[in-house]
């Protein structure tokens, strides 16, 4: 299901995120966007696979792994091996229907 949901992003640069089952995005005009929605989409698939409460402890662990590593926040974002492989992957359409299960392992640094 996808939420535009403005003020729950809008002072961010956040356009889209992922809360297992939803999308939000900021802006209305991005339900059209199939390069964000596939990005997004992704993440929902990698949810599941680890049971939702998993991806984010990963998610988390990750993330501060990288900050601490780079001493960047946005550099640690796209390092988390989830982010690495929707950028990734996030222009191809049919990415999920050919998809292996964990693939994100191997986005792994």
């Amino acid at each position: 299901m996808i939420i535009v949901w403005q003020s729950l992003l809008k002072n961010t640069k956040i356009s889209g995120i992922t809360l297992f089952p939803f999308i939000i995005l900021r802006k209305p005009e991005d339900r059209t966007n199939r390069v964000l929605l596939n990005h997004e989409r992704i993440h929902l698939r990698q949810q599941l696979e680890l049971l939702v409460v998993f991806f984010y402890l990963w998610y988390v662990i990750e993330y501060y792994y990288w900050y601490f590593r780079l001493r960047d926040s946005f550099l640690a974002y796209k390092y988390i091996s989830f982010e690495r492989e929707a950028f990734a992957q996030e222009n191809d359409p049919d990415y999920l229907s050919k998809r292996k299960l964990w693939s994100f392992w191997k986005y792994l640094a």
